[in-house]
């Protein structure tokens, strides 16, 4: 997966997602990447345990969509929301969420997730 404009990042994430290959979706993650993926303080770091996240998360059924709400892009780093849906083999939706992202060019000009949390901008609200 290249990526050479951050606005389809998440695109490009849920094609990989649909393709079920786990080097096509670790491409698009720096090789010291953050993740997060729910409400938790747990965060992964680096392709290898985002690797065991992501190889779990390929085990729901169904297709991913996922679209870019915004992309902000300062410089070499954007700013992003995706809202994703998981949609089973009858139509219906599985789960659904939106994520926030940052993302940064690499010196070969594509764009690589340096932080992603699955769940970010879904979050409940803190009091």
């Amino acid at each position: 997966m290249i990526v050479t404009n951050p606005r389809f990042m998440n695109q490009a994430f849920a094609r990989a997602f649909n393709s079920r290959n786990i080097d096509s979706l670790l491409a698009l993650y720096e090789h010291d990447a953050k993740l997060r993926v729910d409400a938790s303080e747990k965060t992964l770091s680096g392709r290898s345990e985002i690797a065991d996240e992501l190889n779990a998360l390929m085990q729901m059924p169904g297709t991913m969509i996922s679209n870019n709400n915004f992309c902000i892009e300062h410089g070499d780093i954007a700013l992003l929301r995706a809202d994703w849906t998981f949609i089973g083999s009858d139509g219906t939706v599985v789960v659904s969420g939106s994520s926030a992202e940052i993302v940064r060019r690499q010196s070969d000009g594509t764009w690589r997730y340096a932080i992603d949390h699955a769940a970010g901008a879904g979050l409940a609200r803190v009091a």
